[in-house]
């Protein structure tokens, strides 16, 4: 389609208020089930610090700073061994976006190591014989939901650019635990075990977590994983080209094309042909901080940034946490936040994107003035907004088409360099198809399964190498030009809410780290509040009912990981819902 007309049609789209809700399948989806719930603990340190979401994972990330690596170095080593310990929320198989504050040159930037549509995918791919969407896990469990993986390809790429280490001695931790074993945690016994049959379609993947009588792997098993091993020394000795060509990339096409009963349309050439992105971040001033994330395809930073850009009209620190007052503003702010993020949010590459517009203060401040009543906003007042459009950026910079079950982890290294980097296979486990020793995606179910909405297409469509909508919201929190908070969590679609709590929670209300990630949760993104069962969230209740919400208690599966950068040091902590920690020296 030539430019012109895309604009036209989108603009068109934007303008027309009568167009129902595009709400993607995914969104309404927990990536993954709850497990047990610790005490969330402070950990200081003056020199240098890692937050991931498995002990094996942080330490390995550790261990390469201490030995004279970079926050880059203990990225590929910590992501390597996530996808190992942790492999229904991430991996090889994945992608991922990264935020990086590098301190030589005083920049912070982006990187998108998202997934690609095939190049053989149709914007009727999730779509039945009678042309109406599949039941989303019909489309998850199989090859059809299966995008390009990137986050090899990011890796290597940012590694080279900006790392200090000998990139095969990165891989050599999660190699070893590959070769050795591994003690399988609680968490991925339960959640192996909650899984089921589901888990069971595909012959490898059964082989992998579950014993010769059906039995779900226990706690504390000792999980050798040979054929990971054999991957990562491929990597090591090759590159990501021996992931995105050869062996590995004929198996991964094969287990994707011949999955039986879905099969994907993934193709070598799918592979020989991804490309990362660098990305300008999306910053907005919040309370003279700048908070920077991560720009489309995520709607990450910007649906964060409208929250607390909705919020910011508001005496939020004067209310406090305790009052429902508080939470009617942040809740009704996030609705209005999604429905822009519906209406307008996807692959820039593809579609024209009001990001400028969006973000504006007045844009943003004649939105707040729907929250200026005493009662949840009803239905029909949550609805997109008409924000400016600025035709610059319209497209990204690189063209893409030349040819986004979730974890998040902090690092800060000794040299100032930050890392806040959110990495995905989407649902958990993903596609439940594995190969080569690593789960692969189902990040096409990120798009939306309907094509078009009220006879206008929606933006966030199936097309070929197009990059699917994530809500993934890596952040850095900047002050005066440094780095003060990076924070980041997994959580699909709440993940927004998440952050944005948290942040009005550090910056409104000066809670520490390790309150602010253990903060009970209250989400709003689609009118039903859900608060998170079995916490103090549930005293708010009965008074946002009586604002006139609905209130549904349930899981809160977060994974926050956040470190704060003062003048005394380092203070970091993990969200006590999953087994993350925060070490350093």
């Amino acid at each position: 389609m030539q430019p012109r007309l895309l604009s036209r049609t989108f603009l068109a789209l934007a303008l027309c208020s009568s167009v129902a809700s595009a709400q993607q399948a995914s969104d309404t989806v927990a990536p993954e089930k709850a497990t047990a719930v610790a005490t969330a603990q402070r950990v200081e340190a003056k020199s240098f610090m890692v937050a991931a979401a498995n002990p094996l994972a942080a330490e390995a990330g550790r261990d390469v700073i201490a030995n004279g690596g970079n926050a880059i170095d203990a990225m590929v080593a910590v992501q390597t061994v996530l996808g190992l310990v942790e492999p229904q929320s991430s991996g090889l198989g994945g992608g991922a976006f990264l935020v990086y504050y590098d301190s030589k040159s005083g920049k912070l930037t982006t990187f998108d190591g998202r997934e690609t549509a095939p190049m053989e995918a149709t914007p009727k791919l999730f779509l039945d014989a009678k042309g109406q969407p599949l039941k989303f896990m019909d489309a998850v469990v199989g090859g059809r939901s299966v995008g390009t993986p990137g986050t090899v390809r990011l890796l290597e790429d940012v590694h080279k650019r900006f790392g200090k280490a000998e990139w095969a001695s990165l891989l050599k931790p999660a190699q070893t635990l590959a070769t050795q074993g591994f003690r399988v945690s609680p968490r991925l016994a339960s959640l192996v075990a909650s899984e089921g049959d589901r888990l069971k379609t595909y012959k490898e993947t059964t082989s992998y977590f579950f014993d010769s009588s059906g039995a779900a792997l226990k706690a504390g098993t000792v999980l050798k994983n040979p054929s990971y091993a054999d991957t990562l020394a491929l990597l090591a000795k090759d590159g990501a080209d021996a992931f995105y060509k050869g062996k590995i990339a004929e198996d991964i096409v094969k287990t994707v094309r011949e999955a039986a009963g879905n099969p994907g349309v993934l193709s070598l050439a799918d592979l020989s042909n991804y490309r990362i992105i660098e990305r300008e971040p999306v910053c907005f001033t919040y309370r003279a901080l700048d908070v920077c994330g991560m720009g489309p395809p995520s709607s990450g930073a910007v649906a964060v940034s409208q929250i607390l850009g909705l919020s910011e009209n508001f005496d939020l620190k004067a209310l406090g946490p305790q009052n429902v007052e508080s939470w009617r503003i942040i809740g009704d702010a996030q609705r209005l936040a999604f429905a822009d993020r519906e209406r307008y949010v996807a692959d820039p590459n593809f579609v024209p994107l009001p990001i400028k517009g969006l973000l504006d203060k007045s844009y943003l401040g004649e939105r707040a003035r729907l929250l200026d009543g005493d009662k949840a906003l009803s239905k029909d007042a949550v609805k997109a907004g008409e924000p400016g459009w600025d035709h610059a950026l319209l497209f990204g910079r690189d063209a893409a088409l030349e040819l986004p079950s979730t974890s998040h982890f902090v690092i800060v290294d000794k040299e100032g360099n930050v890392v806040s980097m959110t990495t995905t296979i989407e649902n958990g486990f993903g596609s439940r198809l594995m190969t080569n020793g690593f789960l692969l995606n189902n990040e096409l179910t990120d798009f939306s399964f309907k094509t078009h909405d009220g006879g206008l297409p929606i933006a966030n469509r199936v097309e070929p190498g197009k990059r699917p909508r994530s809500s993934m919201a890596p952040t850095i929190v900047m002050k005066d030009g440094k780095p003060l908070l990076a924070i980041g969590s997994p959580g699909g679609s709440q993940i927004i809410g998440y952050v944005a709590q948290a942040l009005i929670a550090y910056i409104d209300w000066g809670m520490p780290v390790e309150e602010i990630v253990a903060q009970p949760h209250l989400i709003n993104r689609f009118g039903t509040y859900d608060i998170e069962a079995g916490t103090k969230a549930e005293d708010m209740a009965e008074p946002l009912k009586s604002l006139g919400y609905d209130v549904k208690p349930g899981e809160m599966n977060s994974g926050l990981h956040a470190i704060e950068i003062t003048g005394r040091g380092l203070a970091g902590s993990a969200d006590p819902r999953r087994e993350g920690v925060a070490v350093g020296e």
